[in-house]
């Protein structure tokens, strides 16, 4: 029977079948053989046909069924290897915060680009404003102006106040939604509000470095309300683009991609090169600077993972 995976633990995957069971299903080693690129071969998100070993009686992950687009990222672990974040999203929602914590805008445009990569459609929510100083209020006006001329949404809201998240909850409808973040964002926190049943766990920023401590020790997905997933994965402190060629790096910028049709060379990769309307539009105020430097800083850092198989 057909199933889809909620959970993924290592050896064991809780999947919800397509009468509704929930079941833990284990993995034969043939898969973990075939796909070596990747240190997980079955993904959250991901459909699959389960069966009953005759034997032991336990449920088995039989297929992998082809997916419709995913999520990766670096591992953590084993830098020449993949790790599937996620499959078969609708949406991927990335929540930041001005302050506590800061999300770097290299962080952002690093998820925005992966997003792009991967024909996902994303919405940037801002989280805690609640607590936004003057400085912060600063800070998030400029990010609001950089992001929403080149089309991005974003999404101020206050999970702690309850302010915002009915919008969050309506993009989620009828959708499975990845949420994205660094730790302590309070990305189980905004899942807690749209259903508190989930009650999810949440804590308290760490005190002597400002940063958030992982509650979310596994990607796992929430069926949070009829016919609406979203997947709350654990928070990503540095995120590397892989699985793109230089080349091909700057039609992930939406507006690197408009100017670089007027650009002296097709192949231009707007660091040196004459002529370049790209670098041209960062002079003139067009394109924002620091997705520029976002820009050559992942184009450096592609560059640099000279391990990885092309």
């Amino acid at each position: 029977m057909k199933a889809r995976v909620l959970q993924s633990t290592g050896s064991w995957y809780l999947v919800k079948s397509e009468f509704g069971q929930l079941l833990s299903c284990r993995l034969p080693g043939r898969f973990k053989q075939e796909d070596i690129s990747s240190t997980n071969p079955i993904a959250v998100g991901d459909e699959v046909v389960v069966k009953q070993d005759e034997e032991s009686r336990d449920f088995v992950i039989n297929e992998i069924l082809k997916r419709k687009n995913y999520i990766v990222r670096q591992s953590p672990r084993q830098k020449h290897l993949k790790h599937i974040i996620a499959s078969n999203i609708d949406r991927a929602i990335l929540v930041m915060t001005i302050s506590q914590p800061r999300t770097s805008l290299g962080f952002l445009d690093r998820f925005l680009v992966i997003a792009e990569a991967y024909h996902i459609p994303i919405t940037i929510v801002v989280n805690k404003t609640d607590i936004f100083s003057t400085k912060d209020q600063l800070a998030f006006n400029k990010i609001n102006e950089i992001y929403t001329k080149i089309g991005y949404d974003i999404v101020p809201i206050s999970a702690k106040m309850q302010q915002g998240i009915d919008i969050i909850q309506s993009l989620m409808n009828g959708k499975t939604s990845l949420l994205i973040g660094h730790s302590g964002v309070g990305k189980s926190s905004i899942v807690n509000e749209i259903n508190p049943q989930l009650n999810l766990k949440t804590a308290k920023l760490s005190n002597k470095w400002n940063k958030g401590t992982h509650t979310t020790t596994f990607a796992t997905m929430y069926e949070i309300f009829e016919n609406s997933f979203i997947i709350d994965t654990p928070g990503i402190k540095e995120l590397f683009v892989i699985e793109i060629e230089p080349e091909e790096l700057g039609g992930y910028f939406k507006e690197i991609r408009n100017y670089s049709t007027k650009c002296q060379y097709n192949n231009c990769l707007h660091e040196n090169e004459p002529n370049c309307a790209v670098k041209q539009a960062v002079v003139d105020g067009e394109i924002a600077a620091s997705r520029y430097e976002s820009y050559l800083a992942i184009l450096d850092n592609i560059r640099s993972v000279d391990y990885w198989e092309r």
